[in-house]
């Protein structure tokens, strides 16, 4: 109502001096008249209370001033980032006097037989953009934490030796749940990360998320000196998660059942997905692109895509994307179950995740965040960045079909792999990698399979591997982990194996699937698949970096 009472006589006084205006220079004084009138009674309207309602609403908004002083502000990791008070988000109040108006002159529309005034907002331009040839887009830092390693080279030299995360839950007590595994982080520190209030504060899967993120700031020299020198309008932060918040949101409903007075003040905000990207930002500075995406487990790449999409299009030159999920909690654990999704194979928990394999029985949950920095390539050149690889694009689709199985047809797949390679302009031929999904489920590894087959099958080079044997399923962070090992896997030129596929189920080629030991790959193009519950399909391509 406020809104509305305040914009009306506003709006009416401005539409009334444009159209003015445009009647002055454009019509004939024979409808003078007429005109007068309605300029009269604009005026009348003004006079019986819109202006002095305008002036009282302008200079009595207590409640605009009370919600910005509420606002929380989160202490900044000092060790890592000591910049403060670099931006000014309010303007200055001081009103445009009628001489300021003439010189910064506004761009008038036709809006339906209206006139309507625009002025461009400061820095943004009104010209036409001229064509451009695309912007190019690498990897030039990297950062994960998961259960086998919280740095990229340990991480990856792991997955080569075929090292299982796996193991019994130790953070709770599991004798009431039929699988007692995961893919737990067993010792996770922040320090030099971020700062100890938010360490105390936050959830589980905010505290990996800004962790990684900053390593791989750190991974890609992307000093204090740097950010400095960077203009922080056109970096952003694009990562998400799948379940977001829930140890915090277990918490609260536990307060609650005391009263909500016991519940804690941040539980709203530390359990929403977004929370990450926000206060990577805050403590960074970056004004650019700024959310999260929450696609269950295809969460990372949809991210990654956007992210790409932002410096494709020339608004962003770096962009910290990724995802993050921490649900080995009794919640996470139970709801995995209820669903039959989990692998019961307590005996033997590093040998519980076998995609591919005949023996496999369900996934694994785990825990873990992968974060990556994209940027323009022109932009990392200039700045000396070393280059991992090149983003080549990717793709998603929809199954629209079951609420966790895959297509029986396995159309929504192919569909994705196939917009993905002609989104990217990469033929089927030059793909000789797949960093599978792969998650040990009996319908949803044969779905893949086949699908791979249909679309790379004449590709003798092909191999195929899945991250998940080791680390287990990460939920909404998978699908980043994963792209970091796929780019490990182009610098390094090793693939690393599927362990624990022992029997291979009924059809799966071994010259496809890699086996239980590393092997030496030259990649060309390499792709990287992640699904998720609700038939959410995604595919991104990376490739080694060639100066053209």
């Amino acid at each position: 109502m406020v809104a509305s009472d305040l914009a009306s006589p506003l709006c009416t006084w401005l539409v009334a001096a444009c159209m003015s205006a445009s009647f002055e220079k454009d019509h004939t004084p024979k409808r003078l008249g007429q005109w007068t009138k309605r300029k009269k009674f604009v005026s009348k309207c003004i006079n019986r209370g819109g202006a002095y309602f305008v002036s009282n609403k302008l200079t009595n908004g207590s409640g605009i001033q009370t919600l910005i002083n509420s606002c929380l502000t989160f202490e900044p990791c000092n060790e890592f980032n000591n910049s403060k008070g670099q931006f000014t988000l309010l303007g200055s109040p001081t009103a445009w006097t009628r001489k300021q108006r003439s010189m910064n002159h506004p761009a008038a529309h036709s809006v339906s037989g209206k006139t309507v005034v625009v002025r461009p907002a400061d820095g943004v331009t009104t010209k036409k953009k001229q064509l451009t040839k695309q912007r190019r887009v690498v990897v030039t830092g990297m950062g994960v934490v998961t259960p086998i390693g919280d740095d990229t080279d340990v991480f990856y030299n792991n997955l080569l030796e075929g090292v299982s995360g796996i193991s019994e839950i130790e953070a709770f007590d599991c004798a009431q749940f039929a699988t007692k595994i995961a893919g737990e982080i067993k010792s996770f520190s922040t320090d030099g990360w971020v700062s100890p209030k938010l360490s105390k504060r936050a959830d589980k899967f905010t505290l990996y998320l800004l962790t990684a993120g900053k390593k791989a700031l750190a991974d890609a020299e992307i000093t204090e000196e740097v950010i400095g020198k960077l203009d922080k309008r056109r970096c952003g932060v694009i990562i998400g998660s799948a379940l977001g918040g829930m140890a915090i949101f277990q918490d609260a409903i536990e307060a609650l059942r005391v009263s909500y007075k016991k519940m804690n003040p941040f539980c709203i905000p530390f359990t929403t997905t977004n929370i990450g990207s926000a206060l990577l930002a805050m403590d960074l500075g970056w004004m650019g692109p700024n959310y999260s995406i929450s696609s269950a487990c295809a969460t990372s790449n949809f991210c990654i895509l956007n992210a790409a999409h932002h410096i494709i299009t020339g608004e962003s030159d770096i962009m910290l994307c990724g995802g993050s999920d921490a649900a080995v909690l009794p919640i996470g654990l139970g709801g995995f179950m209820a669903c039959g999704s989990l692998s019961q194979r307590n005996g033997e928990p590093t040998k519980a995740s076998r995609p591919w394999d005949i023996n496999r029985d369900g996934f694994v949950i785990g825990d873990g965040a992968g974060v990556l920095l994209l940027e323009d390539l022109e932009h990392a050149k200039r700045r000396g960045a070393k280059i991992y690889a090149e983003f080549l694009g990717g793709s998603y689709t929809c199954d629209a079909y079951h609420l966790t199985e895959h297509h029986p047809d396995g159309s929504g797949l192919a569909l994705c792999i196939e917009k993905a390679l002609a989104q990217s302009g990469v033929a089927k031929e030059d793909v000789n990698y797949v960093n599978a999904y792969g998650s040990s489920t009996p319908r949803g590894d044969l779905k893949e399979y086949q699908t791979l087959i249909r679309c790379f099958g004449k590709n003798p080079e092909l191999r195929v591997n899945s991250t998940k044997s080791m680390t287990g399923h990460l939920l909404g962070a998978s699908g980043a982990v994963e792209a970091v090992a796929t780019v490990k896997a182009i610098q390094t030129g090793w693939v690393h194996p599927n362990i624990n596929l022992e029997n291979p189920d009924e059809g799966m080629d071994m010259n496809v699937l890699v086996g239980i030991k590393k092997e030496p790959l030259d990649i060309k193009v390499a792709l990287s698949n992640s699904f998720g519950f609700g038939g959410h399909n995604s595919s991104i391509l990376f490739a080694p970096y060639k100066c053209i």
